[in-house]
């Protein structure tokens, strides 16, 4: 897995392209030779971009300039077709962290989406490291794999994608106790823990990204309940720009708020009762009108429609070939 020629060098075809108009308007393209990128301020050659270097300024047939950039790992996850919902940069940077991701580390995540956390979690454990992925359904496995196959220029070796439920599919992928961290994105993580607590280390880390209050409550509770974890600790990150030209300088108008909560808890080594914290009681318990609300429906869960979610797979695997074809053409060069 080596990202060296595809982030520096002069432009080439099937390089992935980030074009900046004048008014800080964005647009990602594949370089295509013959291709036309069409706006509504002119037309702009794709040979025109191959073979300049990184950080060039193009003009279209109407004089407007464009800055030419490769996307950053943060911009291309923000542009990529998406087959399910991603995990936000910020979130994705958060995860890294708290989990402790770490080169040479054995990854579970589940479930992988539309590939952006896989992205992430694949850069920091590096080649020497191994990243099992799994989800229910077949089209976002695909979408997931063409993204990280158009970053990557390819299918990365230390990489596996299964098909199905997590409880089901992990006993068979992975020895009781060689996960170092698992990764949770799921509607109900809950449903997964004895699975996952077989599959960890001691002092492995759980996290796992979550999108309501309620489902936050259910799964620490529930880790809780196993008595083979830490006190879970819960957080969400919010970020906010700042406008800074001379001496104008303030908050920004729009902020990114929450998107989601990140939870995380250590396995304790078998046998280990951990100690009771002193706190006050809480509420714990939860009822039937409670489980309701947790459903995909009450949650609000955006389901994309078949016709678009068969658009952004073809768009996926078009990527995908294009850039698999230029590490192809690089290697006989």
């Amino acid at each position: 897995m080596n990202e060296t020629r595809r982030s520096s060098g002069p432009f080439r075809a099937g390089d992935r392209v980030q074009l900046t108009g004048p008014k800080n308007r964005l647009n990602t393209i594949t370089l295509e030779p013959g291709k036309l990128f069409h706006s509504h301020r002119g037309v702009l050659e794709h040979d025109a971009i191959i073979g300049l270097p990184d950080g060039s300024v193009v003009t279209n047939n109407a004089g407007v300039e464009h800055l030419a950039l490769r996307p950053l790992l943060n911009d291309f996850v923000m542009s990529m077709p998406r087959g399910a919902a991603i995990v936000y940069p910020k979130d994705a940077a958060q995860i890294l962290a708290l989990a402790d991701i770490f080169p040479g580390a054995t990854v579970v995540e589940a479930g992988v989406g539309s590939g952006a956390l896989s992205l992430w979690l694949l850069r920091a454990i590096g080649p020497e490291g191994r990243l099992l992925s799994f989800e229910r359904r077949d089209e976002f496995a695909d979408v997931a794999r063409d993204n990280v196959a158009t970053f990557l220029g390819s299918d990365p070796e230390n990489w596996s994608v299964t098909v199905g439920d997590l409880q089901e599919q992990l006993p068979a992928a992975a020895e009781p106790g060689s996960v170092d961290r698992v990764v949770l994105d799921m509607l109900a993580p809950w449903e997964t823990l004895e699975p996952v607590t077989e599959a960890l280390k001691p002092g492995g880390v759980l996290i796992c990204y979550i999108a309501t209050v309620t489902q936050l409550s259910r799964v620490a509770e529930a880790i809780r309940a196993t008595g083979q974890y830490t006190h879970p600790q819960s957080s969400e990150t919010m970020v906010r720009g700042w406008h800074v030209e001379g001496l104008a300088v303030r908050p920004d108008h729009r902020m990114i708020a929450h998107t989601g909560f990140l939870l995380t808890a250590r396995r304790l080594a078998p046998g280990t009762v951990l100690p009771e914290l002193k706190r006050r009681p809480s509420k714990s318990d939860y009822s039937a009108e409670d489980v309701e609300a947790w459903t995909p429906g009450a949650l609000g869960e955006r389901q994309s429609t078949p016709k678009a979610l068969r658009k952004r797979m073809r768009e996926a695997a078009a990527s995908a070939e294009l850039a698999k074809a230029r590490e192809d053409d690089a290697s006989v060069d």
